[in-house]
């Protein structure tokens, strides 16, 4: 097609502005869609909590026909569970470790931890079952030796039986990192309620609703400790279950002060201000520690997109001029 307006090292401009006007206008959309449906990230987790509170308070007040009914039973994970245990594979240690994994993700469910054992038995069959078939059964790959084949085959299988772990792994990660940023704040306003009079449940109740916009994370599993503090007959076992639910040192920390200043006595308010000032630091250290790694983490980008640019801009004219000379 001949070009009607300007040109560009042989483009037509006008066409090429066409494009990007149609790009621009489609991204404005998006973002326009992206405003206007925009949901409350707090509502799920107070319907988990909710839920929560409910099943406390069926264990704690219902009899047992009546809790049976109010558990509710999921279907696909009961079909999950009666292959897994004809198979002689579900283990009760396997279930425990795979629902505090997924407690510790943010996962309430603990039909969950049936779903991950049955995906650790299923993924390698079906993903490595499809590799078998694409490595040996087509001749995708007749160019590769027995040895490559082979490893393409052993990496799909052990890839799948581990992917249920490395994606809870990595949403533990982060939510540990999201949990640990908010604690110093938290433990501040701690404090301050302690101070104002506040009882520990109320105080947790008060720190949840404060910070629960910046850090929902942490505003979820203070909340849930404070609905266990109004239940639980032992307000040991709602810190203990705390320091389960979160993979972090700090939080251990924690709970192990509130637990000591529940059974001594001791100022609640001072120990909270001693471990806050403690986080703070660490918090500051690690930051200090990034940007003490950024020199030789942006040696590469450097070497390898600055310089040469920069030498394009530099010799580029001169270059050009010898060129004309000669």
């Amino acid at each position: 097609m001949q070009a009607t307006g300007p040109t560009l090292l042989g483009v037509d401009v006008l066409w090429v502005a066409t494009i990007l006007s149609g790009v621009a206008a489609f991204a404005v959309m998006i973002a326009i869609y992206a405003v206007t449906t925009v949901s409350d990230p707090m509502s799920k987790r107070v319907k988990a909590l909710n839920d929560r509170r409910e099943q406390l308070k069926a264990g704690i007040t219902a009899s047992t026909k009546r809790r049976a009914k109010l558990v509710q039973r999921n279907d696909t994970a009961d079909r999950m569970r009666s292959i897994l245990s004809s198979l002689k594979v579900l283990q009760d240690s396997q279930v425990k470790i795979a629902q505090v994994k997924l407690m510790q993700a943010g996962i309430r469910s603990k039909d969950w931890a049936v779903a991950v054992i049955f995906g650790r038995l299923a993924l390698p069959i079906v993903i490595g079952g499809l590799a078998t078939f694409f490595v040996y059964g087509t001749d995708t790959f007749a160019d590769y030796s027995a040895l490559q084949r082979y490893g393409i085959v052993a990496m799909a299988f052990v890839l799948s039986y581990k992917a249920p772990d490395i994606y809870l792994k990595n949403k533990i990660t982060k939510r540990s990192h999201a949990i640990r940023k908010g604690l110093p704040d938290a433990l501040d306003l701690l404090v301050i309620c302690a101070e104002a009079g506040l009882t520990v449940d109320a105080a947790f109740h008060r720190v949840a609703k404060e910070l629960g916009r910046a850090y929902p994370e942490l505003g979820d599993e203070f909340t849930l400790t404070a609905i266990e503090l109004g239940f639980l007959t032992e307000r040991r076992q709602a810190f203990e279950n705390l320091a389960t639910r979160v993979d972090l040192d700090a939080i251990k920390g924690v709970v192990t002060t509130m637990i000591q200043t529940e059974k001594y006595g001791t100022p609640l308010a001072s120990a909270l201000r001693v471990l806050s000032g403690e986080f703070r630091n660490e918090r500051m250290m690690r930051a200090e520690e990034k940007a003490a790694r950024l020199p030789a983490i942006m040696t590469v980008p450097l070497i390898l997109f600055i310089l040469p640019t920069l030498f394009v801009v530099i010799l580029g004219p001169a270059a050009c001029s010898i060129s004309d000379a000669f």
